[in-house]
Order: C-alpha cells, then sequence, then structure tokens
C-alpha cells in the first residue's frame, strides 16, 4: 500500500520524528541550514593550536562553520542522537592487569549502524513527500560542526566538557544528520543546563580542559589514546591511567548521565574481552590478529601500533611486576612505536628483569628514538633504587671530600664500605669500567635536577654526589 504523500512542513516534519523513532533515534531535532552559532569560537580553537594534531579539521574548517557551503542545495537538516548506554560501570579497585575501552567503541562501529538507519529515513521521506527531495545523511565522518547543528535543533546543549547533553538522555548518544533539501518545521535551542556544575572539569586526569566549554585537545586521553599516530608526551604518559582507547570520566561524572536509560541497541553493547579488557593478550596481537578482532569496530581508528602503544603504556601505570615477560616480548615488536612505549612501561615496572630486558634490547637496537627510550627506561629503573641508598659510619663527621668505592650489580650501585656522611657532604661514587657503566652515569645524571650539585662521566665513570 503507497504511502500518503504530504507536503505541509509542520506534517512532513511530525512525520519525519516519528520515523526516525521508529528506526532507533531516540533523539529528533529539525533546524533550517545555517552557519553554526559557534563558528568564531572554533576557529579561535583551531587558531590556538587546541586541535593538535587534527590536520583536517583546519582543511575543512570552511564548510564546517557553515554547512551551506557544504551542501548548497539544503535548506533543512535532522538531527539524531541514538543512545549507546549501558549498564556497565567502570571496575572499581586494581585488581588484575585490566585496561579500560570508552563505551562507544564496545560494540559494533556506530558510522555504519547509523548511516543505515539515516539513509532509510532519506528513503522514507522521499516516500512521503509529493515531490523530488535530495537528502544527504552524516555520522561523525563529515565536515559538520555536529553538536552546535545538534544543539540548535534542540537535541541538548553543549555542556563545560563540550558533550552535547540532553536533559533526558544525559550525554551518552551518538550524533548524525540528514540534510534536506525540504523546508521544514524547526525546533527550539535548549539552554544551557550546567550552572556552576564543574564536576567535568576536575575530574580530567590531565587537565585537558582550558576552561569551562574549551578543551585542550593535545591534553585529551581521547586525543592521546586516538588520534595521535605518534608517541604519546612522556609527562602525560602517567596521567593516562589504564585507559587504551578512549576515556569516558567527564561524562561519567556528569549529574546528567546518573540516571542513564540503557540502550536497546543490542550492537551497542560489548563485544567479547572489550569491558574491561586483559591487558597481556592484547600486546602480542599480530596485525592480522587485530583487523579481525576489532573488525567493524571504531578500535580499528587507532591502527594495530597505536593500540599497543596505549596497552604499553597502561601495563607501564599498573607496575605489575608479572606484565615484565609480555613486555620483553614486545620489545621486539616490529613497530619502532610500539617498542618506545614499552621500553618506557619497562621502566616504570622497574624491576631487575625489566633492567635487563632493557640493556639486551639497547645492545641490539637500531633505532635511534628507541635506543633513547630505552635509556631513558633504564635510568628511571635506576633512579627509583638509587634514592633509597643508605650509607653509614660510625667515624663522625668526615673530610670534604670522601672517595667510596661501589659496583653496580644489575639493579643499585652498591658501596663497598658502610660510611656516613653529614647533609651536603660532596661524595664521588666510582663506578668500575663496565657494559652498563654509561647506563649507570645516566641515572646519576637524571637524578641531577633533584639530588646532585656535579655529574660527569670520566675515564674512571664518575659521578659526584652531594646526599
Amino acid at each position: 500500500m503507497e504511502a500518503q504523500k504530504i507536503k505541509e512542513p509542520s506534517l512532513v516534519s511530525a512525520r519525519i520524528k516519528e520515523e526516525a523513532h521508529r528506526l532507533g533515534f531516540a533523539l529528533v531535532g529539525i533546524s533550517r541550514v545555517q552557519a553554526a552559532p559557534h563558528e568564531e569560537s572554533f576557529a579561535e580553537w583551531l587558531r590556538r593550536g587546541l586541535g593538535g594534531e587534527l590536520g583536517y579539521l583546519k582543511r575543512t574548517e570552511e564548510v564546517r562553520r557553515d554547512p551551506r557551503k557544504l551542501v548548497p542545495w539544503a535548506s533543512s537538516v535532522v538531527s539524531v542522537g541514538m543512545n549507546y548506554a549501558t549498564p556497565f560501570s567502570r571496575p572499581v579497585g586494581k585488581r588484575g592487569l585490566k585496561g579500560w575501552i570508552s563505551r562507544y567503541a564496545w560494540g559494533d562501529d556506530y558510522h555504519d549502524v547509523m548511516k543505515q538507519r539515516l539513509e532509510a529515513l532519506l528513503d522514507k521521506v522521499q516516500e512521503l513527500y509529493p515531490g523530488p527531495v535530495v537528502g544527504k545523511a552524516f555520522v561523525d565522518s563529515g565536515p559538520v560542526l555536529e553538536r552546535d547543528l545538534a544543539g540548535v535543533a534542540g537535541i541538548g546543549w553543549i555542556g563545560k566538557n563540550t558533550q552535547l547533553i540532553s536533559p533526558r538522555r544525559g550525554s551518552w548518544f551518538f550524533l548524525g544528520e540528514l540534510f534536506l533539501s525540504l523546508e521544514l518545521t524547526s525546533d527550539r535551542p535548549i539552554k544551557d543546563r550546567c550552572g556552576r556544575c564543574q564536576l567535568c572539569l576536575k575530574a580530567c586526569p590531565t587537565g585537558a580542559f582550558v576552561g569551562p566549554y574549551i578543551l585542550d585537545a593535545r591534553r585529551c586521553i581521547s586525543y592521546l589514546t586516538i588520534e595521535l599516530k605518534g608517541p604519546i608526551p612522556t609527562h602525560l604518559r602517567p596521567l593516562v591511567g589504564n585507559h587504551v582507547f578512549g576515556c569516558d570520566i567527564c561524562q561519567e561524572v556528569c549529574p546528567y548521565n546518573v540516571k542513564a536509560t540503557p540502550t536497546s541497541e543490542e550492537a551497542f553493547y560489548p563485544r567479547e574481552g572489550l569491558y574491561a579488557p586483559e591487558l597481556i593478550p592484547l600486546l602480542s596481537l599480530s596485525e592480522e590478529e587485530f583487523r579481525r578482532r576489532f573488525r567493524q569496530s571504531p578500535i580499528l581508528r587507532a591502527k594495530r601500533r597505536g593500540f599497543l602503544r596505549n596497552v604499553a603504556v597502561a601495563l607501564g601505570n599498573l607496575r605489575k611486576p608479572e606484565a615484565v615477560p609480555a613486555l620483553t616480548q614486545a620489545l621486539g615488536d616490529h613497530e619502532p612505536l610500539v617498542r618506545r612505549h614499552v621500553a618506557w612501561a619497562l621502566g616504570q615496572i622497574a624491576t631487575p628483569e625489566s633492567l635487563e630486558a632493557l640493556g639486551k634490547r639497547l645492545e641490539i637496537e637500531s633505532d635511534r628514538e628507541v635506543r633513547e627510550e630505552i635509556e631513558e627506561a633504564m635510568a628511571d629503573v635506576l633512579s627509583s633504587c638509587l634514592p633509597g641508598l643508605q650509607i653509614h659510619t660510625k667515624k663522625g663527621i668526615l673530610p670534604f671530600m670522601k672517595a667510596i668505592k661501589a659496583h653496580y650489580d644489575g639493579r643499585v650501585v652498591v658501596p663497598e664500605e658502610p660510611i656516613n656522611l653529614p647533609v651536603n657532604t660532596p661524595v664521588r661514587v666510582l663506578v668500575p669500567e663496565a657494559d652498563d657503566s654509561a647506563a649507570v652515569t645516566k641515572a646519576f645524571a637524571k637524578l641531577s635536577e633533584t639530588s646532585f650539585s656535579r655529574i660527569w662521566d670520566n675515564d674512571e665513570d664518575a659521578a659526584y654526589d652531594k646526599l
């Protein structure tokens, strides 16, 4: 039976919303195609470099700021939100070696799921309307400022954590747009309801929020673990925690998400092994295994090298010695990016076994940046031991300069004689010439910022300490 044709804008708009809900979209709003309300703020954000290495944003800035340049034939845009909330909370405690994957990546790729539904909605609109209808669907991948469009369409407001928040659904939903050549009835925007709340700003582990509504992507865990293609900056690695793909923290603390209704879309429920996954098995995934395991998953975006980089950082932050054998094996990975972060992780765990593994790899490593990372990691292992070195004596006050013979046992520098020195007495520690002497001296040098007055390496591999 042929559907009844409708031409009146308000009736067409109502039927579009009805069909969108039937297709599984929890939120639907309509607005006319216009310049994004926050286009100037977006341009300023880019000018300040807060987008990091997201070069595609700069390349598409003009059409993002004004979608009329992207779809000049379009009159209206239907913004939709598809709920992906599930009843699984973040595990409490630090048992085992488990990582965290952002909720949105637990199930099937939302791009595929939503694009099919939006195209089905377009088919329905073309069936309902008596004249020709041109339409174009976008799901995250197009050059569109989705949150701005959805905000104008009354789906929600852009919160202080830069997420779109619905007063009824919170922020656990995917956004999509259907541009249409039809004149439809627009919805009214929702006013900002964040009020004085700053929970999201304070909860961010990396301090990624420059201020309310302004995110420095370069510090955001989602950016670091998904979008960043190179090494994670060393000073941010400890703050990443056990996150291996995305984060969720700024959404978890939002009061509007406390009573979020779980989705009815089975496609967004966790695939096996993606909710709080065991990390060690992930570290040994081959390229083929990675593609097969994460087929039709958003995780493919990070690529194997980026994902294993993240796994290594997470293991380093957990600091569990049982991860050392797997990390030692991963030191031989064919990707230099992976080896760099594995070396860092071994340095964080700081056991004799990790130091031994680093030393052996250093002997054969040819990549300059990986070698530097290994040397830094070895220095980390040594420096974690050296501050606890105790020197005792019963001789009282010693001469200004005292030479102490010592040896390196593969883990710490051990003095040959027990002595005790007053505070600020300079000490010369002589380390015998050995294969490890350069690493030992480097470890002393790393401590110099806080503990040492003068450090250098001479023929005797000597270092000067000020206790």
